[in-house]
């Protein structure tokens, strides 16, 4: 049977309004599969005529309540790989917890104000952080 994935206004209306325990509880026992998902979804919707002339390694770091879970996004020569762990030597590192990653995915929290409310750890080059979303087509 074809693994049925959830369209992004399907996430998006699945996230609207819910609290961090109602995020929580619904994809309990199934986070790293959710995080693969929402990752493989990123290096899927990469464009690389945004991210032309630009190399850097990314480090996102969630925090789960199974443990922080870690992914490399590596860009380099209009390329995009993604894989779980540390990156060697990163651009910029994005924390988060996994109720607001679910909601900046979605587009239901945005990540300047999500910095400002310290809902989001940037450590690195912050000015370049901020066009890290423009490399991505949004659905």
């Amino acid at each position: 049977m074809a693994e049925q994935r959830m369209t992004p206004q399907e996430f998006k209306e699945m996230v609207k309004g819910k609290s961090d325990q109602e995020l929580l509880e619904g994809v309990k026992g199934n986070e790293d599969a959710l995080l693969d998902g929402i990752f493989a979804g990123m290096q899927a919707a990469f464009d690389p005529s945004k991210a032309a002339g630009q190399a850097a390694e990314i480090q996102y770091e969630i925090d789960t309540p199974a443990g922080a879970r870690k992914y490399r996004i590596a860009v380099d020569k209009g390329t995009c790989t993604i894989e779980r762990g540390s990156a060697n030597n990163p651009r910029v590192t994005l924390g988060v917890n996994l109720p607001n990653f679910i909601r900046l995915i979605s587009g239901e929290l945005d990540g300047t104000q999500a910095f400002m409310a310290r809902k989001l750890r940037i450590t690195g080059d912050i000015m370049f952080s901020q066009n890290l979303n423009n490399w991505f087509k949004r659905a």
